[in-house]
């Protein structure tokens, strides 16, 4: 892990800090992420009898049947100190998105019974982290918080460029801890009701970028790979489907998974875009072979082509895998006003994917479903999307005609879409 020095962090940037927190609305209070705190709640205690096995808990969903009756139930992790001025990925980003919950009253203030917001939670523990990072880079991310202390910000990996402060390290832990927590709801809640509430992990730094070396893309550790490994080892889920319709390829979740036949790894993704990775023919390996699934989609791709990869290629294979739990990596970044891509993704087509999804989850495994915050960098038109995710959630009808404009939408090339999903369908004998 390579370590450079960036210009001390100026007043502006903490000006930035300032205004990103009143956005906020007190995210820390509410949410209970107090950082470098050790009480922070205790997650569940489970003692798992083996992959398919029963598993003996103790966990607060079962003391909260509140959580049980809620339709979404969400965790937010904003990392406040996680910051560069003028980087895509910054601490604007979680606050955009609570503050437009609010204005559209789709928070526990204004709809109690139908949304929870995650209480407190215990970050996850460097334990949790070595199921899918090395040691080596676990704790040479540890140490470098000194140098970032006397530097401002430095970089730890430059293809993204990816940065940390003084905080990272403990925020990322954090980030990730909240998703391995609203996996503990998602599955206590299943318990007890045949529709349990979808979850979605407001967090940042995202994560599908990094791989077990290393932070790679604005990612620091791989939040949706370390849930998946925690909802094996600790409820006994086996077969863990994740689907990734982020802009960018999840390199950092392939690569962690690429040789696990329990583990399916789909991402969906704009051919050519950054890191390079996830071609077609990238499928697994070993006893992993035929559990990666990657379609690159052709610059322009929208609306119609997302809906017709979700039936003709995600539904076939997750309905053929049989999963135990499907677990999310939510990127934004492909919607048309993204400033990093070129889809023609809307915030109707995301209301589509988190209607579809949740549908999936209900009728493949009992409705076990968490989305986590991967990538988008228009603020608006990220957090427009967040929430009508959760509308598709409480099963209420889109909003999305109200933010979306078809006047900027053009042609999109539904002929090399066509040819991608014959492809991966033949690939995978779909």
């Amino acid at each position: 892990m390579e370590l450079h020095p960036s210009p001390r962090a100026s007043s502006l940037a903490g000006n930035a800090v300032l205004r990103g927190w009143n956005l906020a609305r007190g995210l820390q209070n509410r949410a209970g992420f107090r950082l470098g705190s050790e009480s922070r709640g205790a997650r569940r205690r489970c003692c798992s009898l083996g992959f398919g096995g029963p598993v003996r808990c103790s966990s607060e969903t079962e003391k909260n049947p509140q959580l049980a009756a809620a339709r979404v139930i969400y965790g937010v992790a904003p990392a406040m100190g996680h910051n560069q001025e003028s980087h895509p990925e910054s601490h604007f980003r979680v606050p955009a998105i609570v503050t437009a919950l609010e204005k559209m009253e789709l928070t526990p203030k204004v709809r109690s019974d139908d949304i929870v917001e995650l209480p407190t939670v215990k970050p996850a523990s460097v334990d949790d982290l070595l199921h899918v990072h090395t040691r080596a880079y676990v704790s040479g991310l540890e140490k470098a918080m000194d140098k970032a202390s006397e530097k401002g910000i430095i970089f730890i990996e430059g293809s993204g460029p990816t940065y940390a402060t003084a905080t990272t390290f403990q925020e990322s832990l954090v980030a990730a801890g909240v998703g391995m927590a609203l996996v503990d709801s998602v599955v206590d809640a299943s318990r007890i009701t045949q529709n349990p509430p979808t979850a979605f992990a407001l967090i940042r730094p995202p994560g599908h970028h990094a791989i077990p070396k290393g932070p790679m893309g604005f990612c620091v550790f791989g939040n949706i790979a370390i849930a998946a490994r925690y909802a094996q080892r600790v409820h006994g889920l086996k077969r863990v489907f994740i689907i990734d319709f982020d802009v960018h390829h999840g390199n950092g979740t392939n690569d962690a998974f690429y040789d696990d036949p329990d583990i399916f790894f789909l991402s969906t993704h704009q051919d050519g875009s950054y890191p390079g990775t996830g071609k077609i023919d990238e499928i697994g390996v070993a006893n992993g072979e035929g559990t990666t699934l990657n379609l690159p989609l052709p610059g322009g791709s929208g609306d119609v082509a997302m809906r017709t990869v979700f039936d003709e290629v995600i539904a076939p294979c997750a309905q053929r895998f049989k999963p135990d739990i499907i677990l999310v990596s939510a990127g934004y970044d492909a919607h048309v006003l993204d400033p990093l891509a070129s889809l023609q993704f809307t915030t109707g087509t995301y209301y589509a994917l988190a209607s579809n999804i949740k549908q999936l989850a209900k009728e493949l495994c009992g409705g076990r479903c968490v989305f986590f915050l991967e990538g988008g960098y228009n603020l608006q038109s990220l957090s427009y999307s967040v929430a009508d995710s959760f509308r598709a959630f409480l099963g209420e009808p889109s909003l999305a005609s109200k933010f979306d404009d078809p006047a900027i939408l053009y042609e999109e090339p539904l002929a090399k879409v066509k040819q991608a999903i014959q492809k991966a369908k033949h690939l995978h004998s779909l």
